[in-house]
């Protein structure tokens, strides 16, 4: 997504709620160290739903519908994009309603926030970007690091 993960979030599937620990050790209320399980506990299928909740305030929610389910392919780089559309919202852009306002200032030089947002932004941001090569390397680059933990 290119967000940093600075905020809580929550994995539910199965009924089960997943999350990380807080930075005291401690996990949060009815959730599950999602630190101990991997999708391959689960028995995914074809049609399965779950979700991704990011950010508890801006409150960033992702539906994630199994539409398809293939053998691995041996020697091919996992996890992998396959592709996808649109740059990822900023961080603490406020949500769904925050980041429409933002889009909208953005589109409009006239607007009384296009100057704030831009420099919030540290330059101009393209709603539209979207870059597949890039993101397979990042994700192959975090496959590297979670193989040598």
């Amino acid at each position: 997504m290119g967000w940093t993960d600075n905020h809580l979030h929550e994995f539910e599937i199965d009924g089960d709620s997943f999350s990380g620990l807080l930075p005291d050790g401690s996990g949060l209320d009815n959730m599950l160290d999602e630190s101990k399980y991997r999708l391959s506990d689960f028995d995914i299928e074809k049609g399965m739903k779950f979700q991704y909740i990011y950010d508890f305030g801006d409150y960033w929610v992702h539906r994630i519908s199994v539409e398809k389910i293939d053998e691995p392919q041996s020697n091919a780089p996992y996890p992998v994009c396959i592709g996808g559309k649109r740059a990822c919202p900023p961080e603490d852009c406020g949500g769904g309603g925050g980041y429409e306002v933002m889009l909208e200032a953005l589109a409009d030089p006239t607007h009384c926030d296009h100057e704030m947002y831009v420099e919030w932004l540290g330059g101009e941001f393209d709603p539209e970007y979207f870059d597949l090569n890039l993101i397979n390397t990042k994700l192959g680059r975090l496959s590297t690091r979670l193989k040598a933990e």
